[in-house]
């Protein structure tokens, strides 16, 4: 959903495909249990304390730019969430992936670990929620668990095929194994992690490449 102007609180709400399948079911499937925020079109360098009218006008330019119309995917938006941190929290926390990509090809070892890390902060202790969107593509193995895991926290709004297709898991890392296709010749999917303690998440895109698959398959370095 997305505030439509500046002027008058008008909301517009826009639902996901998932969404839709479950209003038209009636039988009071359809419930908002929970809601996100984000700041994903402000950019805050334009704060200006320099400006000549003092300080009522420091984030003129900012209240005054153009709000982001609703995006049912949340891959494209809601990046840049509200959350709820310690009052002593001085800086975000931030969670460190060294690559964006995982490609895999042939002539190496068959899966690879992604072993995140979590900047300005800690997830150690409850680790993170692995979420592979298409299984026909790859598939998750805990490689390591976490001392104290929690609950997968999914905040990605998956469609209704996505629904059948995600696996999810919960650990300090975990296995990424390619899967055996016929067609196409190359096929990709999203990898999001989040950081069970903090909310901090990234994705990662994960390609397979089919003419590739004849012996174990890797990908080239790891995360």
């Amino acid at each position: 959903m997305g505030f439509l102007n500046n002027t008058t609180i008008t909301i517009d709400a826009i639902l996901t495909k998932r969404g839709r399948e479950l209003l038209a079911r009636g039988r009071n499937e359809f419930k908002v249990t929970k809601f996100a925020l984000a700041d994903d079109e402000v950019d805050y360098r334009l704060w200006d304390t320099s400006h000549p009218n003092g300080t009522n006008f420091y984030g003129a330019v900012i209240e005054n730019m153009p709000i982001l119309e609703p995006v049912p995917d949340e891959t494209q938006v809601l990046k840049y969430k509200l959350v709820t941190l310690p009052k002593e929290t001085s800086r975000l926390p931030i969670l460190d992936v060294s690559i964006s990509s995982l490609n895999f090809t042939s002539g190496l070892a068959s899966a690879e670990i992604v072993a995140p890390g979590t900047l300005n902060s800690t997830d150690a202790e409850q680790g993170y929620t692995f979420i592979i969107h298409d299984t026909s593509v790859a598939k998750l193995e805990v490689n390591q668990a976490a001392p104290s895991p929690s609950a997968p926290l999914i905040p990605v709004a998956l469609s209704g095929d996505e629904l059948t297709q995600s696996q999810n898991t919960t650990g300090l890392s975990a296995k990424i194994l390619p899967q055996t296709f016929t067609t196409p010749t190359k096929k990709s999917t999203q990898l999001t992690i989040v950081g069970n303690q903090t909310g901090a998440t990234t994705t990662v895109t994960v390609s397979v490449n089919k003419t590739q698959l004849g012996s174990p398959a890797s990908a080239a370095g790891s995360i």
